[in-house]
């Protein structure tokens, strides 16, 4: 199985210059998490997640129409390819501790994105699963386990 069966690509994008409101909006209307930072030739130059806008809001002295995306934006993005095996989605998933990938054609242009839900409704127990279960778990597990210990409050 390919990430072109499971990606999406009907991917609503943002520039480095939007400002985070506008970016907030776009995740409202497409009911997502994360926003691609294109440029002008639709490569990926960052990912922007609602996370990202929710700690900005609350750390700076600006409205969020006032900040630019370039600015609190994630620029060490990891990507897999519309052709790659699922497998080198999720073993890219586990190593960087992401839940989403942009997925880029072959000329490194944005094409879509795979996301942990587009796999968790795909994976299957069964033997010999073109998706296996385990390796979807063991992906959760990685991304999910805690890299420090919580701080009391």
């Amino acid at each position: 199985m390919t990430v072109s069966d499971l990606a999406n690509f009907d991917v609503k994008v943002c520039s480095p210059e939007t400002d985070l409101a506008s970016a907030a909006k776009i995740m409202w209307d497409c009911d997502c998490g994360v926003v691609p930072v294109v440029d002008k030739d639709r490569k990926v130059v960052g990912m922007l997640t609602d996370r990202d806008i929710c700690i900005a809001a609350a750390t700076r002295a600006a409205k969020p129409s006032d900040v630019q995306v370039i600015d609190v934006m994630s620029r060490e993005v990891a990507s897999c390819g519309t052709q790659d095996d699922v497998q080198v989605a999720l073993k890219t998933m586990r190593t960087r501790r992401v839940r989403r990938l942009p997925v880029v054609d072959s000329n490194d242009r944005l094409a879509g994105i795979i996301s942990l839900n587009d796999l968790v409704v795909r994976a299957s127990c069964r033997p010999k699963a073109d998706l296996p279960g385990e390796a979807l778990l063991d992906t959760l597990r990685t991304i999910c386990a805690h890299t420090r210990e919580a701080v009391s409050v």
